[in-house]
């Protein structure tokens, strides 16, 4: 399996991770744009990148990975997006938090998918759940004021404390999803129904039975 990133400390995390969990000789970890990686996979994943790619670049994204993935492969693109037509990111965002990144639309990222030769096999819409990531984010966060605040400045954290704040509303009540777009070259390549990923998902858990979502509390487990 190979990582690729363009963050120095996300790569070198990664690797640290391998090394303690005894698998660093069945994974790696590259800083290498994703343009420059070459070879053949069967699965590519591609989370939160293509956020900050520029939606000028989508064409080049999709047909990059179309080149890379094997003819029974699959693809899966996990993106924050925006419910409904394409719009403008919040400048605020944009400014201070990720520098020029672009929020796609569902419609963004299929057109261009379906120009470079893909089929769309499934499309999932994650709605509420990031809330609940941002939530406990925020929850930590506050947790460690002081060392967060000895890092950077109290400014840099309140800034963080209004964007996590902010986007967790954005999720609840406004515009905000997330998008699971999976993509592949042979409609073939997978099963009929989801009922595998449920399957997987049990196996790799540990659990017998998916656990029950609560709008207002997350999962029962």
């Amino acid at each position: 399996m190979l990582g690729v990133s363009l963050a120095p400390d996300q790569v070198a995390f990664a690797n640290e991770r391998a090394e303690a969990a005894g698998v660093a000789d069945k994974v790696k970890f590259q800083l290498i744009d994703y343009r420059d990686v070459s070879g053949q996979f069967d699965r590519i994943s591609s989370i939160g990148m293509i956020e900050h790619l520029g939606k000028g670049h989508y064409g080049e994204y999709f047909s990059k990975c179309f080149d890379l993935l094997a003819d029974d492969g699959v693809m899966l693109t996990h993106t924050i997006g925006r419910a409904g037509p394409p719009g403008p990111t919040d400048a605020w965002a944009r400014k201070y938090i990720f520098p020029g990144h672009y929020l796609p639309a569902l419609s963004e990222m299929v057109t261009p998918a379906e120009q470079t030769g893909w089929e769309v096999a499934d499309a999932e819409v994650l709605r509420y759940h990031y809330a609940y990531t941002l939530a406990e984010w925020y929850r930590r966060t506050t947790l460690h004021q002081a060392e967060i605040t000895a890092m950077f400045d109290a400014r840099f954290f309140r800034m963080w404390q209004f964007y996590l704040a902010g986007t967790e509303q954005g999720f609840r009540f406004a515009n905000l999803v997330n998008y699971q777009l999976q993509t592949v070259k042979q409609r073939s390549a997978l099963p009929m129904t989801r009922s595998y990923i449920e399957a997987e998902a049990l196996r790799l858990s540990g659990l017998e039975q998916a656990p029950e979502w609560h709008l207002d509390r997350g999962p029962a487990v």
